[in-house]
């Protein structure tokens, strides 16, 4: 049984199917929707370049070559790892053999902003577009890598742009305040308008008969706006796994194989929190190759073909007007970054992280080639002293 219709869930449930398990497969998605790609939502999909249709991951008639028996619209809201069976949100039960997670998770919400809106699904994207035109001012809670994508993605529909983001830069825990600084001006360069550091947060929310208008900051600035968008992070999707005894406290625990701590009970992609070996920590990762990668493997993991552990590079990017951001390893929790080809200032460059004395991230604008040439190193954990006398 697979739970959750992502690519993550997707890529298991063709895993298996490759890999030649032949036995009965159960795949249940909380949307009615089937399969779809997720990245391009706050990009291409937010901005009409492409269709919900062009995003499809799974047709109908790949779903029947498959021989699953899915079940959209669907939750599971609990599981008995004894008696090997889940409870669903129609009142149905059904009994597993093996279980593999693979909800994802939910956006974080903020104190008094019910009915702003959040962006994970299709149609929350949908509510969004419909919203968005020339002349309207959207105000973007959160200066990630969602925020700052929703925010290019509105000021190329000619929508007004306010990006609020209470650290100093956006983006600059996960990426640096370097290049942070350098995803700020571009921003500014479009248009929108930028705010951040500690003033910078949501003190009060505003609506005027019964419609959101606005909302004052922490540093006293009163914002008006047609409508908000919260994107200040994510929540991993585990409540359907509370009782089990599994630990959900950071996604769902898993070991070096993706495995928890019940047999036979896997978690893949967003959702996954598992021991990364080349990088000796516990890591979970909202990437899309990942998911691809993680559900892969798995499903080879459950048919024995593998006795290997998961040990990925990570990769993620992020289109951001003409700007594509491209990324390697694990950026977040660095100690420091340094320049290897290029200048940020000149926005084409390569930069790496160090977290202690290992090379643990790089990441490149408009050096494709270079950022590849890096990567094995990533892979290998690189000491930072060998870098420092080659460079």
């Amino acid at each position: 049984m697979v739970v959750g219709a992502g690519a993550a869930g997707l890529a298991t449930v063709t895993g298996l199917r490759g890999n030649g398990f032949e036995g009965p497969l159960t795949w249940i998605g909380a949307e009615a929707e089937l399969p779809y790609d997720r990245p391009p939502l706050s990009k291409e999909v937010l901005t009409g370049a492409r269709t919900p249709d062009q995003i499809r991951l799974c047709s109908p008639e790949k779903v029947a070559e498959l021989g699953v028996d899915l079940r959209l619209g669907t939750t599971v809201t609990s599981v008995d790892v004894d008696g090997r069976k889940v409870m669903l949100s129609d009142g149905g039960v059904l009994p597993f053999g093996s279980l593999v997670a693979a909800t994802g998770v939910t956006p974080r919400t903020l104190p008094g902003s019910e009915g702003v809106h959040t962006v994970r699904t299709l149609d929350d994207v949908m509510a969004l577009r419909a919203e968005l035109s020339p002349g309207r001012r959207l105000i973007v809670i959160g200066g990630g890598f969602l925020g700052t994508e929703l925010a290019a993605a509105a000021r190329s529909l000619g929508t007004e742009v306010v990006l609020l983001e209470p650290e100093p830069v956006p983006l600059g825990l996960a990426i640096g305040a370097e290049v942070g600084t350098m995803v700020a001006d571009l921003h500014r360069e479009h248009g929108v308008d930028v705010r951040t550091g500690p003033g910078a947060a949501v003190a009060r929310w505003h609506a005027s008969r019964g419609a959101f208008d606005g909302v004052t900051l922490r540093d006293g600035s009163a914002i008006a706006g047609d409508l908000a968008v919260v994107a200040v992070g994510s929540v991993p999707a585990t409540s359907w796994l509370a009782a089990t005894g599994i630990d959900c406290a950071a996604g769902v625990r898993c070991d070096e194989f993706c495995e928890t701590a019940v047999p036979g009970v896997y978690a893949v992609g967003d959702v996954s929190s598992w021991y990364h070996t080349g990088f000796g920590a516990q890591i979970r990762l909202e990437h899309r190759t990942n998911a691809g990668e993680q559900g892969l493997y798995v499903a080879r993991r459950m048919l024995g073909l593998t006795s290997e552990p998961f040990t990925p590079v990570p990769y993620f990017w992020s289109d951001q007007y003409d700007l594509k951001i491209q990324a390697y390893g694990v950026l977040r929790g660095h100690d420091e970054v340094r320049v290897v080809d290029g200048t940020i200032v000149d926005r084409e460059f390569v930069v790496l992280y160090r977290r202690g004395s290992r090379l643990v991230g790089v990441l490149g604008v408009r050096r494709a080639r270079a950022l590849r040439q890096w990567r094995a190193q990533v892979a290998a954990g690189a000491a930072w002293s060998d870098i420092l006398a080659t460079t």
